[in-house]
């Protein structure tokens, strides 16, 4: 089923508290980047429709959130969560500094098997 997207700039504004700012601030710069000759390059050198990969780069952004929960799972996703949200509620630096020493350690212990693929869980 066809459908048409047309391609626009972001030019809206938002309050500087705006809890979304920062994203808004992305799609307003990444929006006035023509991205059609780019894919029309990649498509023709790979031989894939353009159409084909603005589905699949939409698809896979979209999904992409899902993707890394699956791959780390919702236990591990909820300890960074508490990790963070402690941190905050203490308002401290010393607070927010012992945060980023706990998910510094949880980001070394998800690497250990891309590092070293021969590690398996309970093995050496």
């Amino acid at each position: 089923m066809p459908r048409t997207i047309t391609l626009e700039p972001y030019e809206g504004s938002w309050p500087p508290d705006d809890p979304d700012a920062g994203f808004r601030r992305m799609v307003a710069e990444y929006s006035r980047i023509d991205p059609m000759p780019t894919l029309e390059v990649l498509g023709r050198n790979k031989r894939i429709p353009v159409g084909a990969l603005v589905n699949f780069i939409l698809a896979r952004y979209g999904t992409s959130g899902s993707d890394a929960l699956l791959e780390m799972g919702p236990r591990v996703v909820r300890q960074m969560d508490e990790i963070v949200r402690t941190a905050e509620a203490a308002n401290t630096d010393e607070a927010r500094l012992d945060a980023y020493r706990a998910l510094k350690a949880i980001v070394s212990w998800l690497l250990v098997p891309l590092d070293d693929p021969s590690r398996r869980a309970g093995g050496r």
